[in-house]
């Protein structure tokens, strides 16, 4: 399973390939009977799909959960010895694929290959009595790939080869979207990356933060921010910048053993309820002290939520030039330093936090502390390349 490796010219694409949001993203996991049992519990999704050894498929067992917009899918090897079990081996549970609804996955797939992209599936059609969907797929940063679905004329529970599951408890109504998919690459290449989304997609960077932007007095890293023409689809790109200590996408790079998906967050529209009722579900979350929230007010200026709630929650509060943001993140969702949740609500703000990260990435730091990653001298299995 080989990275594409972009160009470093940044001629951007005189077009863009339409798209129409992100379509679901597919998880490779252990066991994904219990990953689809942990996210319909935890996190309140409903659990819509199924395909496995009971609908004809012999090599992998997939678990679509699903809420609002929120599509995610657990897939799981069934022999052992595939290249699900190589990701899984190298990557722990990990994010595989990054599917984006488009209009004709034919001519996205085209126009990407078109524009320096490697395929990883040429288009491809499957029928069922729901109709027809078409896919095709190219790759990205590390194992990453980007799948094209076009399902305009689809009305099955998922895909053909999935059948329908209404077992299970009923979805919450917590999350309505998927607000940004974050990416996480080595020293030196976001700008390769960003090069790469600007001239395959048509996307444009809508912000850029330095290393003295998104620092703490140990360790700092470097983001860049691409959307494409709706702004519904939003991929922020770090890499580690040189600090003191070993930073969180170090970190990352070294558990994952190599690029990824860091982090995917869900947009809600009532945070604080969402936020207790996640806990009330056994959700962890990252905390901030107390005197976070001293002169909250003053720093933020007035915002609908009750402060004393806010503190309760341990919810984190930003402001830019068209509103405020709240948004909190999970603890890693499984055994490895690695794949997390951010939970946002968006009062206008279009940005990412910026206010929040001196305080976000030092509850990062206490949490390497105590696993004992923070020092560049911990001999915290470094991954071969």
């Amino acid at each position: 399973m080989s990275s594409q490796t972009p160009e470093t010219d940044n001629a951007q694409a005189s077009d863009a390939i339409a798209i129409h949001g992100v379509d679901h993203l597919e998880i490779v996991v252990g066991n994904a009977a219990q990953a689809a049992y942990f996210l319909e519990h935890a996190y309140g999704l409903a659990h819509t799909a199924y395909c496995g050894l009971e609908t004809g498929q012999r090599d992998s067992a997939s678990y679509v959960l699903q809420q609002g917009q929120v599509r995610l899918v657990v897939t799981g090897t069934l022999g052992g010895q595939d290249a699900l079990a190589t990701h899984h081996a190298r990557h722990g549970d990990a994010v595989r694929s990054i599917a984006l609804t488009v209009p004709d996955a034919t001519a996205a797939f085209e126009h990407a290959v078109a524009h320096g992209a490697t395929s990883a599936g040429a288009p491809q059609e499957t029928a069922d009595q729901h109709g027809r969907v078409v896919t095709s797929s190219i790759r990205a940063y590390g194992d990453i790939v980007h799948t094209f679905v076009e399902r305009d004329n689809y009305t099955g529970p998922f895909m053909p080869g999935f059948e329908e599951t209404k077992a299970g408890s009923a979805a919450a109504s917590l999350f309505t979207c998927v607000d940004h998919v974050v990416g996480n690459v080595e020293l030196g290449r976001m700008n390769e990356w960003v090069a790469y989304y600007e001239r395959v997609f048509g996307m444009t960077e809508m912000l850029h933060l330095t290393g003295d932007d998104i620092s703490t007095e140990y360790s700092a890293l470097m983001s860049k921010v691409l959307t494409d023409g709706s702004g519904r689809v939003k991929f922020p790109i770090n890499e580690p910048a040189d600090g003191l200590r070993k930073s969180q996408i170090e970190e990352f790079l070294d558990f994952h053993r190599g690029p990824g998906v860091q982090h995917v967050a869900l947009t809600t529209e009532d945070i604080v309820s969402t936020v207790a009722e996640l806990r009330s579900r056994g959700v962890k979350f990252l905390t901030v002290p107390p005197s976070y929230y001293e002169s909250l007010g003053d720093r933020i200026g007035e915002i609908e939520q009750d402060h004393a709630a806010l503190r309760e929650q341990g919810i984190l509060v930003d402001r830019d030039d068209e509103g405020y943001l709240l948004q909190i993140f999970t603890k890693p969702l499984g055994d490895r330093p690695t794949l997390f949740f951010e939970i946002i609500e968006r009062r206008g703000a279009r940005g990412f936090g910026a206010g929040n990260f001196k305080a976000l990435f030092e509850a990062i730091e206490r949490e390497q502390e105590r696993r004992g990653n923070l020092l560049r001298s911990a001999s915290a299995t470094r991954a071969p390349p």
